[in-house]
């Protein structure tokens, strides 16, 4: 009760495991409390998800990096900025009083949580309160048989959310549960759908966790990379549709995730797919900030990232093949 640092609450999980869709929900409802700051991670140059995020005192976009790794120092910097504006409030003034930072879905909370333990000043400044993974239902399995990230993700959870679990056949759910309950005997678990918290039905006895291969530290296929396609002035939908259809179905499980904003005459669109899987785009409320929209930003690996937009622009006629590429196509 006397210690007044600030709490962080972590939020992490895979690849489009439904991260954004949560804090939103939570936001909404006031589940943080009333004096929250939200820091948001997107390893892609062309963020997304703060655009979807109201309801917060303040916000905090890390882009470019992510937080575990490479943009370390850009986070440690902010929540010095954000701990620094604090200490000169008032002390007869509301204070903040939390910050929420939502990882990448290429982020190691593990090594999140260290960073901040051993910075000689946030550690006097904030304390983790707790480390939250969302769990793609549908895919999780899937995700922990072959990438060595997303185990490391379970294993930092305290609390483990399952989202889409309506989507998911309830043995697989229970084959899920038992599974992340031999990785992470620790955490909680809960599910969620559309971001609101639901009631999870009995495990079924019994139930045998999902065997599960052994795997090196690394993956060994290559690190998964954001790359970032501009989307041509007035681009032909119905083409470009059926141009992302295509692509999904050759190469859905090398490309995790796609998300991007793009104008339309209706307003500005929220595109996005997990794997193979496209969700349901989504109108976004008017910008309150100079944005560059008209960007796709498409994670995976195993592709090289000029040959995206080469792709795509050969589909749409912009650039016509030469002699060599039409008789090899």
């Amino acid at each position: 009760m006397t210690d007044t640092r600030l709490r962080l609450t972590i939020l992490g999980g895979y690849l489009g495991s439904g991260k954004t869709t949560r804090l939103r929900h939570q936001l909404h409802v006031g589940a943080f409390g009333p004096r929250v700051h939200v820091v948001v991670n997107e390893a892609a140059e062309v963020p997304a998800d703060d655009a979807l995020l109201t309801g917060a005192e303040g916000m905090t976009l890390l882009a470019g990096g992510c937080c575990c790794c490479t943009g370390r120092a850009e986070l440690i910097a902010a929540l010095r900025a954000i701990c620094d504006a604090r200490s000169r409030v008032a002390a007869d003034a509301p204070r903040l009083e939390r910050i929420v930072l939502e990882t990448s879905g290429l982020a190691d909370p593990g090594a999140i949580v260290q960073a901040i333990q051993t910075d000689s000043v946030l550690i006097h400044h904030i304390v983790t309160e707790r480390t939250i993974v969302a769990v793609d239902s549908l895919h999780a399995l899937a995700h922990l048989a072959t990438e060595p990230l997303r185990r490391r993700q379970t294993g930092a959870a305290d609390h483990l959310i399952l989202t889409k679990s309506d989507a998911c056949d309830p043995a697989a759910l229970d084959l899920l549960r038992a599974t992340l309950g031999a990785l992470n005997g620790h955490a909680t678990l809960s599910a969620a759908v559309r971001g609101d918290t639901v009631a999870l039905p009995p495990l079924a006895p019994d139930t045998a966790p999902a065997p599960l291969p052994a795997l090196a530290e690394e993956d060994r296929r290559g690190p998964i990379q954001p790359t970032q396609l501009a989307i041509p002035a007035g681009l032909d939908w119905s083409a470009f549709t059926l141009w992302l259809s295509a692509l999904l179905h050759a190469r859905g499980d090398d490309l995790v995730r796609v998300k991007g904003v793009v104008r339309t005459p209706a307003g500005r669109l929220l595109l996005q797919t997990v794997r193979k899987l496209v969700q349901s785009p989504e109108i976004l409320p008017k910008q309150t900030r100079e944005r560059a929209d008209d960007r796709i930003v498409f994670i995976g690996r195993g592709y090289r990232p000029d040959d995206l937009g080469r792709s795509l622009h050969r589909f749409l006629g912009l650039v016509p093949l030469n002699p060599d590429e039409r008789s090899s196509a």
